[in-house]
């Protein structure tokens, strides 16, 4: 019998970029995420220099603790910020849950993935490399 261990996410990426021009694009679809996450659970932005992003922390209801990360380091670059907030929290990678814009999709359609590669996501590239692990 196969029995697959349920892993609830400990930190909830969004990725986006964070010039005002960005803004409502499909581009920034994690940014928008997880700033409704937030809202649902009343979790708070701070800045925080040490993640290169803003992050909020939490209990949310039905998970436990959370946290929540935009990074501000441009799409191209967010496994930085990804890979500082994993590092100081010692998260394993299998615990990072990354919401963002994938265009072979059509717009209003979701795909969840365990793991796979970054299918030309420069943002998935750099999350990739920055934790090791697909």
């Amino acid at each position: 019998m196969n029995s697959t261990k349920l892993v609830i996410p400990q930190l909830i990426v969004g990725l986006g970029n964070p010039e005002k021009k960005y803004q409502k694009t499909r581009h920034n679809i994690g940014f928008e995420a997880v700033d409704a996450l937030a809202q649902a659970w009343a979790l708070s932005w701070q800045e925080n220099r040490r993640f290169k992003g803003v992050s909020a922390e939490g209990a949310a209801s039905g998970i436990g603790k959370v946290r929540l990360l935009k990074p501000l380091t441009y799409m191209n670059r967010s496994g930085q910020a990804i890979r500082a907030v994993t590092d100081w929290y010692k998260l394993p990678p299998k615990s990072v849950l990354v919401i963002y814009d994938d265009m072979d999709l059509p717009v209003g359609r979701l795909r969840l993935r365990l793991s796979g590669s970054a299918g030309g996501h420069n943002g998935i590239k750099s999350t990739i490399s920055h934790l090791g692990t697909q």
